[in-house]
Formats: C-alpha cells, sequence, structure tokens
C-alpha cells in the first residue's frame, strides 16, 4: 500500500518500520521538515520525507501519529478541511487524556476521532493503534506467542479492512468493536489504562480473562 504518516514521533517510527518491512511505500511528513527527512532516512529504502499535503494524496491509509493537541494543525497543514483526505483510511491513535492520571479531556460524550472526522471532511476515520506503546511494534512476539489485539471502530468497512491489514503487517490482531459513535468508549479504556499504569497497576490484572472469541477482520 501507499501510507502516509503524518508526525515524526516513536510512534510513526514504530509502525513505519514494521509498514516498511512488510512491503509498503511510505510518505513522511511533520512540523519539521529536518525531522521528516532524518525518520525518512532511518526507516531507509520505500521511505521519503514529503510535506504534510503531498503525504496524504493518492494513499491507502494515513497515520496521525502525532498529539492530540497537534492533531488540529497537522491536519490544517495536510489541506484536510479543503478535502485532500476524502475517501482515505485515516488512522487516528491518539489519546486526548491527563498525562499521569488518565482523565480524558475531550467534552462530555465526545472522542477524539469524532472530532478529528469533523476536521477531515470526506476521511474514513479508523480509531486503532492508540492503547500499546510504540514499542510493542518494534520487539518480536516472544516465543511465537498470541498476537496482541487492536480493538478499532469505523464507519466505512473498506477502510476497516485496510487498517486491519496493516495492525496485522506489526504483529497483531484486529478486533472491530463496531462504528466510529464506539470511539469514545476506546478513548475511555485509553484513560483506564494509564491511570492504572502510573498508578503502579497492571493495567492487564483488571480485565477479565474470557474464552469468547473475537470478531476479527
Amino acid at each position: 500500500m501507499r501510507i502516509g504518516i503524518l508526525g515524526t514521533g516513536t510512534l510513526a517510527a514504530a509502525l513505519g518500520e514494521g509498514w516498511l518491512r512488510a512491503g509498503h511505500e511510505l510518505a513522511v511528513a511533520g512540523r519539521s521538515p529536518a525531522r521528516a527527512r532524518q525518520l525518512a532516512d532511518r526507516l531507509g529504502r520505500g521511505a521519503r520525507a514529503v510535506t504534510p499535503r503531498q503525504a496524504v494524496v493518492d494513499r491507502d491509509a494515513v497515520l496521525l501519529a502525532v498529539s492530540w493537541q497537534g492533531a488540529e494543525d497537522m491536519l490544517r497543514s495536510a489541506g484536510a478541511a479543503d478535502g485532500s483526505l476524502e475517501g482515505t483510511a485515516l488512522i487516528d491513535p491518539t489519546n486526548a487524556v491527563e498525562h499521569g492520571v488518565g482523565v480524558v479531556l475531550t467534552g462530555p460524550g465526545e472522542a477524539m476521532a469524532q472530532r478529528i472526522a469533523v476536521l477531515s471532511p470526506g476521511a474514513h476515520v479508523v480509531k486503532a493503534f492508540h492503547l500499546f506503546p510504540s514499542e510493542q511494534w518494534t520487539r518480536p512476539r516472544a516465543g511465537g506467542g498470541h498476537p496482541v489485539t487492536v480493538a478499532m471502530c469505523g464507519d466505512d468497512p473498506g477502510a476497516l479492512q485496510i487498517v486491519g491489514e496493516l495492525v496485522r503487517d506489526v504483529g497483531g490482531a484486529p478486533a472491530v468493536l463496531g462504528s466510529l459513535d464506539r470511539a469514545r468508549q476506546l478513548e475511555e479504556v485509553a484513560g483506564f489504562v494509564i491511570g492504572l499504569a502510573f498508578a503502579g497497576t497492571d493495567p492487564g490484572s483488571a480485565v477479565p480473562h474470557s474464552p469468547v472469541a473475537q470478531h476479527t477482520l
């Protein structure tokens, strides 16, 4: 696939590395052209640095790998308000939560993913990759163990299919929770995980294990 990455941080680097390994083509952009070039050079063949607007044109998917506070500015730089992302799977891994506490900072009942959809008319927003740290996507599974589940939601079946394939390419198992109106629930889960982790508790120990089969793509 032709993938655009908006952002140059650790998540952009980790997923970019996995997607290149799977044979995809990457266009990397950020607020700093120099940092975009550095990341593209670090990732190697198959990745190139471009402007934010170039990163979203004619892409199968675009990853919005910036902090939630920087999402609006980055989307503006990419021309999202003008429809530059129309018809494109736009992956939202942002967490609008208070650092170290996990309280969701968007308005009551509002999801960051839905805000991003409003800022990007015509884009097919998929909430995904927001629960695990970046290093999850660069370390091998111990002993070939089970893949981690990447919970995701979105309104467009085609976009969900594309993002599901990209999840598998980095060793995850996609699981669709529902349409984008479930994004607030996923973002609250991120706050729950972050709050417990910073309090010194393993979040996994607070979730009951069940043999119920997952609905995967």
